[in-house]
């Protein structure tokens, strides 16, 4: 929503919380969640992530929406009948509504639902992924990587809020501007935060520590988006990320570190962006490019140290039946 011309984020979600107590009344079960997602949301792709690197597939099924949707919700249209085959809904708006029937706030990705019920648990993307860390440890594979560490949390906390202010949002601040200040003002905002994480991260591998936390899989979702949709379609053409040294290197190490690259659908992503915003690309027209090619070019950042995984170690091959389609990345 615009605010005086200033896009204002509605950050009313369901907070109820998913822990190994129970303590909000949903403890911890592998099987009895589901995690609803849409490939094309970069809130939504930070789960898909951390799910991913934990190793949580086969505790928490993972339900995966069509990239558009309209004023109502986001709809599985990429299932057999346009529903999804576990919870049996058109759309996931279905499970806010069963949750609360005269619920007036956003209908979000990510989305955890309680498979029994029917109804949305949490759509509180920020502590869906830690508490993933924190609560859902009884299940995560063998050699799942400490992403948010006890020694390291006030730092990669603090992080965070920069990185959301500025960067995570700072782009939809810039794309959703109601004013020319107020893009204006956004636009300064999020380059500044480029230039001060990039010189942060020459000397550094990662953003905290020399392993992937939290805090790298955040800024990550933003910047595999920034070519293919932010640099244009919101007006953040300062340069592109692949025009920004540091940072385009930083991106290409995480994408091509298991868990992150392989979750990442840019045919979703621009679909999404260009054919939903209609306000802002009226003839829903989506771009043929960028080349996705040169996400896959050498990065050289193993020369600065870190171990991606700290003492643990990659996750397995995706399964087929999550894997990004060949048309829709590089990788394939």
């Amino acid at each position: 929503m615009k605010r005086g011309g200033e896009y204002a984020r509605d950050s009313r979600y369901l907070t109820t919380r998913i822990t190994a107590d129970g303590r909000d009344g949903f403890p911890v079960e592998p099987g009895r969640y589901r995690l609803v997602v849409s490939r094309a949301c970069p809130w939504a792709s930070r789960a898909v992530i951390v799910r991913r690197l934990l190793g949580l597939e086969q505790a928490l099924p993972m339900a995966i929406a069509g990239p558009t949707h309209d004023q109502r919700s986001w709809t599985f249209d990429l299932d057999p009948g346009g529903r999804d085959p576990v919870l049996g809904i058109e759309r996931l708006q279905e499970a806010f509504l069963a949750r609360d029937p005269g619920y007036d706030r956003g209908i979000t990705v990510p989305a955890i639902v309680d498979v029994p019920t029917g109804e949305v648990v949490t759509n509180d993307y920020a502590q869906i992924t830690i508490d993933m860390s924190l609560e859902w440890t009884a299940y995560h594979r063998e050699g799942a990587p400490a992403l948010y560490p006890p020694s390291l949390r006030p730092e990669i906390d603090a992080v965070n809020e920069t990185v959301y202010g500025d960067v995570n949002n700072g782009v939809y601040r810039a794309g959703f501007s109601g004013s020319q200040e107020s893009y204006a003002a956004a636009y300064e905002r999020l380059f500044n935060r480029l230039d001060l994480l990039s010189r942060q991260l020459e000397g550094s591998r990662y953003l905290v520590g020399d392993t992937i936390t939290e805090a790298d899989v955040r800024l990550f979702t933003t910047l595999v988006r920034f070519d293919a949709v932010y640099h244009g379609h919101f007006k953040c053409n300062r340069q592109k990320l692949s025009e920004m040294p540091v940072l385009w290197a930083y991106a290409r190490d995480l994408f091509q570190t298991p868990g992150f690259g392989d979750t990442v659908d840019f045919d979703h992503i621009k679909r999404h962006y260009y054919m939903v915003h209609r306000d802002i690309n009226p003839t829903g027209i989506v771009p043929v490019g960028p080349d996705l090619s040169n996400w896959l070019t050498p990065h050289d950042r193993a020369a600065l140290g870190g171990r991606p995984f700290g003492d643990g170690t990659p996750p397995e091959t995706v399964s087929p039946d999550e894997a990004v389609p060949a048309g829709h990345t590089p990788l394939a």
